[in-house]
């Protein structure tokens, strides 16, 4: 058949297998484009702070972080967001893994600084404040965290060696004073309201107990009203612990030294700072103690939003970190008076034997029949008979003299001389004072506007006479009375003195100015004391002992010669106190009467201040239950925060509540103000927690 049959009939030829398919080339990674961002292969979420204070947008928001930022975006960290179409500033709070939203995330745009000055501990008691004082986080973390320093930040930090313990101290004079040490070098979280005694050097004793603290490995925070307290407590802290052991924290600092100073505390350098009422949120590590010095001060309320008290934020911040608490002070507010009557602080007072050995002989008007024999007007005296006597002795014993004044200025208050009608502005209605010279001119003391041809608007008489005498006309007259003594002023215009010699002097003074005198005064004269128990103020009482006792404190012991004489009526009960230096005892009837009346401490109160239709309206979101008091109307010209111009007409409302249902009423106070900034209301109400002054 040939080749071809061989072909027709032969076996058909197996196929050949297939070739293997080549496997797939592993994938490279794609090489982003230009500009093109992609997130951070761990923890690609960041929950950040943003710096806008709406009350509805107050709560952290998610962002994806870009790979490139990945190992500076540290929580802590000071970021730059994209928010509502503007770049804003921001903190780290935390990284995540997922977000909650569902939506697109926006991206970090940048990190300011890798520095973690926002750890969880400072986060954390910025929001327990702001919830607290129904206000923002981001109102506190203004107060809290100091404006970044980038040269600061790239210096390398000196060295700092630890503090040692104090080898003596001098809380023997206090039953309870060695146990406060014992528990602070322990650890224990201790409470405690310290009553100091006259006399005595405080800034020692807080020096020797924040040094004590240190030497135990934790964090001290002593909180003073102003600034020469501060340089006080400082001198007395490096004195004992070492001037490398101790920083201190001011406004007056410039923003360099301060975020120097404050980097410092935060990087765990340094365990003790001393500082004024923003101190409390000084970021030390493991807080021991924290410390707060004459918390009646009103300079340790904060003035600006959410308006938190220092005392407060020292409460919240040893709750928290199991740190003790010491509130300390001559005097005793009703707040401190609380801590102890609940419970949650205890005393640390001196016997009565110690007080009567450290404490001044105290002389008030009328309290024997024979000083009113001696000399019958001495109520109505504004300087009596019994005052000079004592300021003779003292400047014959080669002692100076202090002399309270609780007015500013020559003549702050005049009126009429023939109707006694009190002067008025014809501009703005305000109060006229006088200042200091014969050709003075009536001035305006709201306005400013001079009336040099002033007339009473009721009988038409251009003659005044003085209603009020203030600190300069005071050393004018003292300077008459006493013409071979050297009279010193210190506040109420003049420059505030530090100390003066202990030779023989006058020294006029406003409250909180007084100098310190060496070896102590030989008599204090306390001046104007009924004005300042009429003020109508809920705290006039408290207030006007806080001033008696801070003058009263630097005179010496009745045992060396040492006299104050106050001139206010003695049945009054803040005078009984200061005769008998019993401010404890004070305190606490203070605290009972405020308890029968329902006020502050023993019920939160809360302040809405703005026009009455906002005020109205924010009311009306707040629950059945609370107690709403007023309206009554604020004082002509009142600005309110983020108003562009003052406010007229503007009122204010009173809602309180018990104190177990303060933060129910913090928390519907922030979602009512939530609600009228999401409407974008235009009309501002301002909100303030426990004002120190609610009327």
């Amino acid at each position: 058949m040939g080749e071809a049959g061989d072909a027709l009939f032969a076996a058909p030829e197996r196929p050949p297998a297939p070739e293997p398919e080549p496997a797939p080339a592993e994938k490279k990674p794609r090489k982003p484009l230009r500009n093109e961002r992609l997130p951070a292969t761990e923890r690609p979420v960041a929950q950040v702070a943003v710096d806008v204070n709406l009350a509805h947008l107050d709560r952290p928001f998610d962002y994806q972080v870009p790979e490139q930022l990945a190992d500076q975006a540290v929580p802590g960290a000071r970021v730059r967001v994209r928010f509502a179409g503007r770049l804003v500033d921001g903190f780290v709070l935390a990284r995540e893994d997922t977000s909650e939203h569902t939506g697109r995330l926006g991206w970090l745009e940048k990190v300011v600084s890798p520095e973690p000055v926002l750890g969880p501990e400072l986060a954390g008691l910025c929001r327990a404040v702001a919830d607290r004082y129904a206000g923002t986080l981001a109102d506190v973390l203004r107060l809290a965290v100091p404006p970044r320093h980038a040269r600061v930040e790239a210096e390398t930090p000196a060295e700092r060696p630890a503090p040692e313990a104090p080898e003596q101290h001098g809380w023997g004079a206090y039953p309870r004073g060695p146990a406060l040490l014992e528990a602070l070098a322990a650890h224990r979280p201790a409470h405690a309201v310290w009553q100091a005694l006259p006399g005595e050097e405080w800034p020692a004793r807080l020096a020797e107990a924040a040094a004590t603290t240190a030497a135990a490995g934790r964090g001290a925070v002593l909180v003073v009203p102003d600034r020469r307290d501060l340089d006080r407590v400082q001198a007395a802290c490096e004195a004992v612990a070492g001037a490398d052991a101790v920083v201190a924290l001011a406004a007056d600092l410039g923003p360099a030294e301060r975020y120097r100073r404050w980097l410092a505390v935060a990087r765990g350098q340094v365990r003790i700072v001393v500082g004024t009422r923003a101190a409390a949120f000084a970021p030390v590590v493991d807080p021991g103690l924290i410390a707060v010095w004459d918390d009646g001060d009103d300079t340790l309320a904060e003035p600006r939003a959410p308006y938190p008290h220092a005392r407060d934020v020292a409460m919240t911040r040893a709750h928290r970190d199991g740190a003790a608490l010491l509130v300390a002070g001559f005097a005793r507010t009703a707040e401190a008076a609380l801590l102890v009557a609940s419970g949650w602080a205890h005393d640390v007072v001196a016997d009565r034997a110690g007080v009567r050995a450290r404490g001044p002989r105290v002389t008030s008007i009328g309290e024997d029949d024979r000083q009113l024999l001696r000399d019958p007007a001495s109520r109505a005296a504004r300087m009596p008979g019994v005052a000079f006597e004592a300021a003779r002795a003292a400047l014959a014993a080669g002692a100076p003299v202090l002399v309270q004044v609780p007015r500013r200025g020559y003549l702050p208050a005049v009126a009429c001389a023939r109707c006694r009608e009190p002067a008025r502005c014809r501009r703005c209605a305000g109060p006229m004072a006088l200042p200091a010279g014969a050709d003075g001119v009536p001035t305006c003391r709201w306005c400013g506007t001079p009336d040099a041809a002033y007339r009473c608007g009721a009988c038409g008489s251009p003659q005044l006479r003085a209603l009020a005498v203030g600190s300069a006309r005071t050393a004018e007259e003292l300077g008459r009375a006493f013409p071979q003594t050297v009279v010193r002023s210190s506040g109420g215009g003049a420059p505030v003195l530090d100390t003066v010699p202990g030779g023989p002097a006058l020294v006029v003074a406003t409250p909180g100015a007084e100098p310190i005198a060496d070896g102590g005064y030989g008599a204090a004269l306390l001046l104007d004391g009924a004005v300042l128990l009429a003020r109508p103020e809920l705290r006039a009482g408290e207030e006007t002992l806080r001033r008696w006792f801070g003058a009263a404190a630097l005179v010496r012991p009745a045992s060396e010669g040492g006299r104050v004489v106050v001139i206010a009526e003695s049945s009054t009960a803040a005078v009984q106190a200061l005769v008998r230096w019993d401010p404890v005892g004070h305190a606490a009837t203070e605290l009972a009467s405020r308890t029968e009346l329902s006020l502050p401490p023993a019920m939160r109160l809360a302040a809405v201040d703005g026009p009455p239709p906002a005020v109205a309206d924010l009311l009306a979101a707040l629950p059945d239950d609370v107690e709403v008091l007023g309206p009554v109307e604020l004082p002509p010209g009142t600005k309110l925060p983020g108003a562009e111009e003052r406010t007229e007409g503007a009122e204010r409302c009173l809602v309180r509540v018990p104190r177990t249902e303060g933060r129910t009423l913090a928390r519907e106070l922030h979602a009512a103000q939530a609600v009228r900034s999401a409407r974008k209301e235009r009309e501002p109400v301002r909100v303030l927690l426990d004002p120190l002054d609610p009327l």
